[in-house]
């Protein structure tokens, strides 16, 4: 529930962001309540609202095949879908056949391992299940909340190598060295649906769009209502649940992503501690660093992938990391509060002075 809170109150935020002084007649908006357990909002401008509707469901159709492709803890084989969870029961017993969108996920998130410091294994499913089964209980009995053994977390561990993760593109298949191993997508896999999506509307009759899904929000060209930039809220990660002002600041931007990981998406109590989602590699647990981290990039796949290394990398090396990249740029918030940007954060900030005009 919390996490989709979180999502409504984002895509609330870019309904009241994005309204312009007047009301025009070819803005369009939706949103899906069924994929990625989010809230999934499109805005856009059509010509007309049959346009919109005809785009808005290809980006339903579309949110709703990946959402499936990308499942750790759902069979679809009945309809006819090789779903992470199918490659977790079958892919350590013979090489398995896979969609090419999930091949090409698997591909990325290997090629970019070592560029994000190895802090994004989607090899390190068997730890992340472990983490996900206690905070599901925590979350059903709060009153009888308690941490995973650190020793049930380090036996797991042993079994997170990614180059057991055997890609075979020639066929299009998965293989499992290690019978052990699991995969889990989720540091990447609403950020590469939202960028295969973008790109599809990008090329078609409605190009100017803005996509929000949970903490991943895509933009395509300048909002056709004479406004040079979409309005994008950073959210208050202490802020209401419904309140339109708990952001911390806005970004005025366009065809670009914005893609935040934060503490207060995921998480459960245990003894008044939050224990989120957000899992480091090397101490098995969550990160405490930041309160959130943004990104700010064009490909939302990419951002998605460097808000979480960012997320888990203390402070320097997180931003001497960013600062590294080409077309970067990211957003620290703090536990105390305070925030810092990279300068080409600053540039597209309302707090720093920019506008959407």
């Amino acid at each position: 529930m919390k996490k989709l809170a979180a999502g409504a109150l984002l895509a609330l935020l870019l309904v009241a962001l994005c309204l312009p002084a007047g009301a025009v007649m070819n803005k369009y908006s939706t949103m899906y309540l069924d994929s990625f357990d989010t809230v999934i909002t499109l805005i856009g401008y059509a010509e007309s609202e049959e346009t919109f509707n005809e785009q808005a469901d290809q980006v339903h159709e579309m949110f709703l095949y990946m959402h499936k492709l990308f499942d750790t803890y759902n069979s679809y084989e009945d309809e006819g879908i090789v779903s992470i969870f199918t490659l977790n029961e079958r892919a350590a017993q013979e090489p398995v056949a896979v969609d090419p969108i999930l091949f090409s996920l698997l591909t990325f998130c290997k090629a970019n391992y070592a560029l994000c410091h190895e802090q994004v294994n989607v090899a390190m499913g068997s730890v992340l299940s472990i983490w996900h089964e206690y905070r599901e209980a925590g979350l059903a009995d709060p009153e009888h909340a308690q941490l995973p053994p650190m020793e049930a977390l380090e036996a797991a561990s042993g079994h997170m190598n990614i180059d057991d993760l055997v890609l075979d593109e020639e066929n299009m298949t998965v293989y499992f060295a290690d019978p052990q191993l699991r995969l889990d997508v989720g540091a990447v896999a609403k950020g590469y649906a939202t960028e295969l999506i973008s790109q599809m509307l990008l090329a078609g009759p409605m190009p100017s769009f803005i996509i929000s899904a949970g903490g991943n929000v895509r933009t395509g060209i300048s909002p056709q209502d004479g406004r040079k930039a979409w309005g994008v809220g950073i959210q208050d990660p202490d802020g209401s649940v419904f309140g339109l002002s708990d952001y911390v600041e806005v970004l005025y931007i366009h065809d670009i992503s914005v893609v935040t990981s934060g503490d207060y998406q995921r998480y459960y109590e245990v003894d008044g501690q939050r224990y989120h989602h957000l899992i480091d590699p090397e101490t098995l647990m969550p990160d405490t660093d930041f309160r959130s981290v943004s990104i700010i990039t064009e490909d939302s796949g990419y951002a998605d992938m460097l808000s979480t290394a960012a997320f888990l990398m203390p402070y320097e090396e997180s931003r001497a990391f960013i600062e590294s990249l080409d077309g970067v740029d990211a957003i620290w918030l703090f536990p105390d509060g305070s925030m810092q940007m990279t300068d080409g954060a600053m540039k597209v900030a309302k707090s720093c002075g920019a506008t959407n005009n």
